[in-house]
């Protein structure tokens, strides 16, 4: 089958190391290697790892001053003087106005002619339901996230109704959507969207390159020795609870002071995790890696005794956390809350140990237990991987999508 992958999102470098970067590229590589052609039109290329086994089409955001006083004026606003909140909202705004004849264009030019057409849903945007009317193919629209909630909550959103409303029109328009959890099946229900429309497929791992590998790269270049490691992985964001896990560390280090805190990422929250790590005068104590390219990230998991997903507790929790995943594969057992989908991709005193979500000397105990237990670690790391092996590969996500296409085709041949 010849695919269509759309990824509007410009905040996604497709070759980068973020976790949504990621994602597309196992996902298109899954897809290929299941003797599937892609193309994938993407907002922002990006930098810093390999192109997918795709053909890469980078459709960049364009909006002259005149088309956004426009789109301002349109909206009933003032035709300039916006701050950078809306200016960027606006600019969304206007390439999704443009991006469904640019794809299709593009695709034109290319000598592409594709059977089905596959979208990352983005902010602001619609263009994917107008281009699959404009090739006649079926069209599936993946969720990762409530991105209007997501966005008002955690940064800032001017263009609310219009957002909203874009978002319910591309559920609404999509043949089927694809998201990554229960919560976010409830989510796109609320909005219109008929349950038999609506697939749970949760992320997935790439298992060659995540797999149990020797502890000394990483424990060498850092001087570690055989000095406990307590990991996480990921950017730092507000949702990721940093300030959780370090008040954790703290607990768990009165009762082990070998233990080493690895921080493997980068994000918003870098500097102040930086502060405060300094204010606790945890320099020692308190590993921060800054940005690791993805492919070296299975050396890191490697040396680490286990991993922390150190989620607050949050109504109507919708991650599918793509650095568990990882962990599992990686044969790392995972001390995470019992919380949404980490209930059932961590199998509770099999694969990891979960915690009321919230409760600091909960999570510190779990900590403390596999720290203390190197057996239980090892036993656990065994379970994780083959766990991982047996749904958790990117072919097991790419085969349920290839099997909605075929459904979707069956029903309405080409």
């Amino acid at each position: 089958m010849n695919i269509a992958y759309l990824c509007a999102d410009g905040g996604i470098p497709v070759l980068g190391d973020k976790g949504a970067s990621v994602h597309v590229r196992e996902f298109i590589s899954a897809l290929h290697d299941l003797g599937h052609s892609v193309t994938l039109l993407c907002a922002r290329r990006g930098e810093g790892n390999p192109s997918p086994p795709a053909r890469l089409l980078e459709l960049p955001p364009e909006a002259s001053p005149a088309e956004l006083s426009a789109e301002a004026v349109g909206l009933g606003l003032e035709p300039d003087g916006w701050d950078e909140t809306l200016r960027r909202e606006l600019e969304r705004r206007v390439f999704d106005h443009h991006l469904a004849r640019r794809a299709f264009e593009a695709l034109s030019s290319a000598k592409v002619r594709p059977q089905a057409l596959y979208e990352r849903y983005s902010l602001f945007h619609r263009a994917g339901g107008k281009l699959a009317t404009r090739l006649g193919v079926p069209y599936v629209l993946e969720v990762n996230a409530p991105l209007v909630v997501e966005q008002e909550r955690f940064r800032r959103l001017r263009l609310k109704a219009q957002a909203q409303a874009a978002e319910t029109a591309a559920f609404r328009r999509a043949d089927h959507l694809v998201v990554v959890s229960e919560a976010l099946r409830e989510y796109v229900q609320a909005q219109g969207v008929s349950p038999e429309r609506v697939s749970v497929l949760p992320n997935g791992v790439n298992l060659t390159q995540f797999h149990p590998e020797t502890k000394e790269l990483v424990r060498t270049r850092y001087g570690l020795g055989s000095r406990p490691v307590i990991g996480f992985v990921g950017s730092l964001k507000p949702w990721h609870g940093l300030d959780f896990l370090l008040e954790v560390f703290l607990r768990v280090r009165q009762q082990r002071p070998d233990a080493v805190l690895m921080v493997v990422g980068e994000g918003p929250g870098s500097a102040s995790l930086a502060a405060r790590i300094a204010q606790e005068n945890l320099g020692q104590q308190v590993i921060l890696t800054g940005r690791i390219p993805h492919a070296d990230i299975p050396d890191y998991m490697a040396a680490m005794n286990l991993t922390v997903a150190p989620y607050t507790a949050q109504e109507g929790f919708y991650f599918s956390p793509l650095k568990v995943l990882e962990s599992l594969a990686a044969g790392c057992p995972v001390v995470a809350p019992r919380l949404g989908q980490l209930s059932s991709l961590i199998q509770d005193g099999l694969t990891g140990l979960l915690f009321p979500p919230g409760d600091l000397e909960a999570c510190a105990q779990q900590i403390l237990t596999l720290l203390g237990d190197v057996p239980l670690q090892q036993a656990m790391g065994h379970q994780a991987r083959l766990a991982a092996l047996a749904t958790l590969g990117w072919k097991h996500v790419a085969n349920q999508v290839l099997e909605t296409f075929a459904l979707l085709q069956a029903r309405s041949p080409q």
